[in-house]
C-alpha cells in the first residue's frame, strides 16, 4: 500500500483548509498526489512544505503566478536568486506605493472627521439636516444636482 497521508491529516499539518489545498492542486502548486487504493489522494512531506512554502510566500504578497514560478526554482535547485530579488524590490516597491495612498487616504479622513466635529459643534442641528462632508464628497464627483 501506498503512504502519505490523506487531505485531511495534511491540512492539519499545514493550517490550510482542504478547500484551499484543492484549490492549490488544481492551480497546478502542487504536483499530482498519488492515490490510495481505494482512491483517496496521498500526500507526501514535499507537499507539505510546498504548502507552508505557498502560505509563506502569499504572506510576502506574491501571487499565485508567482508562486509557481518560485516553486518551480525551489524544486529544480536552480540559482535563481537574482530572479527572487527581483521579485522581492518589486513587491517592497509596491508596498511603499499602497502605504503611501494609506497615509494620503488617512489624512483625508482625519480632515473629513476634523470637518463634521467641528459642524457638529458649531451647528448641531443643521450638521444633522444636511452633513457637510456628504455635500463635499457629492461635489467631488459631480454627484450633486445643479
Amino acid at each position: 500500500m501506498t503512504q502519505g497521508w490523506q487531505i485531511g491529516k495534511v491540512a492539519e499539518r499545514t493550517g490550510l483548509g482542504i478547500h484551499a489545498i484543492r484549490f492549490y492542486e488544481r492551480q497546478g502548486l502542487l504536483r499530482p498526489p498519488v492515490r490510495s487504493e481505494g482512491g483517496f489522494r496521498l500526500f507526501g512531506p514535499d507537499t507539505v512544505r510546498d504548502l507552508r512554502f505557498i502560505r509563506e510566500a502569499q504572506n510576502l504578497g506574491f501571487s499565485l503566478s508567482e508562486i509557481r514560478d518560485l516553486l518551480v526554482l525551489r524544486r529544480t535547485n536552480s540559482p535563481g536568486c537574482s530572479h527572487v530579488r527581483d521579485l522581492l524590490a518589486q513587491k517592497l516597491r509596491a508596498v511603499r506605493a499602497k502605504l503611501s495612498e494609506l497615509e494620503q487616504l488617512e489624512q483625508e479622513l482625519q480632515a473629513a472627521l476634523r470637518k463634521c466635529n467641528r459642524d457638529l459643534r458649531r451647528n448641531p442641528g443643521r450638521a444633522e439636516r444636511s452633513c457637510p462632508v456628504l455635500e463635499e464628497l457629492g461635489r467631488r464627483n459631480g454627484n450633486e444636482e445643479d
